[in-house]
């Protein structure tokens, strides 16, 4: 298994990096394209008691190694965010999010060779998730 950066699969002339990631087993890998321009961590119920770390991105640049249809899927509340995790060691490695189901939320403690320390992220008030994407919405940056 290469870990960290997978290197030469990217397009030369582009900035991205290609990464990998997934579960703590194994079970679940993927491979995903940077660059890793903006995180966010969530106090929300679920995102502070995983501890997750939101790097959103477009659909084209996720790529799951592992077939859909063995993963584990949790949805709660409006049931828009599927929450997938590996139904062996329980990691969720990434979800869709109910504020953009049209992409895929990685979460970042998840990626092989990243250092959070090195990123700078923002918090979004998830706790007030309503209010707090209007905001977004409005144009307003979470702190």
């Amino acid at each position: 298994m290469v870990l960290g950066q997978i290197h030469g699969m990217s397009n030369p002339s582009s900035d991205r990096v290609r990464y990998r990631g997934g579960c703590h087993c194994g079970a679940v890998a993927y491979e995903v394209e940077g660059p890793i321009e903006h995180v966010e961590q969530c106090n929300c119920s679920i995102c502070a008691k995983k501890a997750y770390v939101h790097w959103i991105i477009p659909r084209e640049r996720f790529r799951l190694l592992t077939p859909w249809e063995e993963l584990a899927l949790y949805t709660f509340n409006t049931n828009t965010a599927k929450h997938y995790f590996c139904p062996r060691c329980g990691v969720a490695s990434f979800y869709i999010a109910r504020s953009a189901p049209d992409k895929i939320d990685v979460n970042l403690r998840c990626v092989e060779g990243i250092d959070l320390a090195t990123i700078p992220i923002t918090q979004f008030d998830g706790r007030n998730w309503e209010t707090a994407r209007a905001a977004v919405l409005a144009g307003h940056k979470p702190q």
